[in-house]
């Protein structure tokens, strides 16, 4: 599946240096996929320079010309949708009818900031001297080293890819090494579409090893990161060194919190839909639900019951709603945080083990949990897949104090038909992104990342583009 691939470097697809592979593996079958090329340094140096040369390029185009390229790889992308979806289901595990969500998100995204990169605009400010002007305009950065995650590798690489295109910059992308057929899917479309030599790299293999020479070159000017607190602290300690601009987006332990003046039927649909889309591998997947007593009882039993109803198996069977885990590593983890969560002394409702009659694939089924109190381990960690931990609560001020003690902050979820209770929660959630009396959170028109160990930088909306900018202020005098 991947010979057609491997290094893109100056606009060409090439094996590595030393003809190096690594095996890509399907959640569902435990099949190798196939074996996709693996970068070494000297592979990583012609990237870099690459770019480099790429970056003279494109940033001379013009914001038009830019504007077009762009609006051509949206367009590819939606003519190329079975083509993306099915490599997310076979690399990620996401059902074939999930996965057309994630790559019309990613057309989504290459058209916003095809419009984005004519409208940088600057300012010519008032000078306090009569014979000076002040003018304030935006260069792009440079080049950007972008690290793309495995759970949603096309929307979150277009993400890093298409702001930095419309910015002006030439990217590196580096996929994970568990789903890089996808990343090189769509990098393919980006040169097809007009994308010139130099400007768009990509490096598959080592994360680590790809992720620390790229920060210790003096050509990368930004990093973008997705992924975990863990590595984005590792990645933020080598950026200190050069002083790189970073944008990161971590992990997440968003609050569901549902008052009781809702309808629980489409409260609880919602929260379904949230919840286990790709498998609760989300960084918003709602995994705190905190519920008013007086629904929580009602609430528990219509999760039950239409979680019942979702049909666990290979995403490649069109009547799937959930897929596997991605890895075993992630399946592993699972199971560890459900037997300590039981330990710690919570009930399992649904749920709890591998389904029966699967003897391959990293499958495990929804699991809810009832009895969680707020000190449990559940509580602190992301779970990153398919549990829900259902609390109590008795009034508002309680439930917003419980909700925002966590040291992340991507997103929250409320539920209320009070309006002043809506608005009044909203402000006070400690999150990045609030979601209220909607499962939709991340949308190419809006600002999405997080604040607290969930890191800094937007991606989406009109600020995005500002992180992939440098600001130059000229005072001019005239006679």
């Amino acid at each position: 599946m991947y010979e057609k691939f491997g290094q893109f470097i100056n606009g060409k697809w090439q094996s590595s240096s030393s003809n190096e592979t690594y095996e890509v593996i399907n959640p569902a079958t435990e099949e190798v996929l196939g074996k996709a090329s693996k970068a070494n340094s000297k592979d990583i140096q012609l990237a870099l320079k690459s770019a480099e040369k790429g970056l003279e390029v494109w940033k001379n185009t013009s914001p038009w010309e830019r504007s077009k390229i762009l609006r051509n790889i949206s367009d590819l992308i939606r003519k190329k949708k079975d083509i993306l979806s099915k490599w997310l289901t076979l690399e990620v595990g996401k059902p074939i009818s999930e996965a057309p969500g994630e790559v019309g998100g990613a057309a989504d995204i290459f058209e916003w900031n095809s419009e984005e990169t004519k409208r940088i605009f600057g300012e010519i400010n008032q000078s306090r001297f009569s014979n000076t002007r002040i003018h304030v305009y935006y260069q792009p950065v440079g080049v950007v080293a972008a690290l793309v995650p495995w759970n949603f590798p096309i929307v979150l690489a277009s993400r890093k890819i298409s702001t930095a295109l419309a910015a002006g910059c030439s990217v590196i992308v580096k996929p994970d090494v568990i789903t890089p057929g996808s990343v090189m899917q769509l990098i393919d479309i980006c040169y097809e579409a007009g994308v010139p030599p130099g400007v768009i790299n990509l490096l598959s293999g080592d994360p680590a090893d790809i992720s620390s020479e790229l920060i210790k070159s003096n050509i990368i000017k930004k990093i973008s990161i997705t992924g975990s607190t863990r590595v984005g602290k590792l990645i933020l300690k080598q950026a200190a060194d050069k002083v790189q601009r970073v944008t990161m987006e971590l992990s997440g332990h968003s609050p569901f919190i549902v008052f009781d003046d809702v309808d629980l039927n489409s409260v609880t649909d919602m929260a379904i839909s949230a919840k286990f889309r790709n498998n609760g591998q989300v960084c918003i997947s709602p995994s705190r639900f905190y519920i008013h007593e007086t629904k929580k009882n009602d609430f528990t039993n219509l999760m039950i019951k239409k979680t019942k109803k979702l049909k666990i198996g290979n995403g490649m069977d069109k009547n799937v709603s959930l897929g596997p885990m991605t890895t075993k590593q992630r399946l592993d983890g699972i199971e560890k945080l459900v037997e300590k969560t039981k330990k710690e002394g919570a009930n399992v409702l649904l749920g709890g083990r591998r389904p029966q009659g699967f003897n391959k694939g990293f499958f495990y089924e929804p699991t809810i949990f009832d009895n969680v109190k707020d000190n449990f381990t559940i509580m602190k960690e992301e779970p990153f897949g398919p549990l829900v931990p259902i609390l109590s609560f008795k009034d508002f001020d309680e439930v917003i104090n419980r909700a925002n003690n966590n040291d992340l902050g991507l997103c929250s979820y409320i539920y209320t038909n009070n309006l002043e209770k809506a608005h009044k929660a909203s402000e006070l959630m400690e999150t990045g992104c609030v979601a209220v009396n909607t499962p939709v959170v991340a949308v190419a028109e809006a600002p999405f990342g997080g604040i607290k160990q969930t890191g800094y930088g937007r991606e989406g909306g009109s600020m995005a583009i500002k992180d992939y900018l440098n600001i130059k202020y000229t005072h001019l005098g005239i006679k």
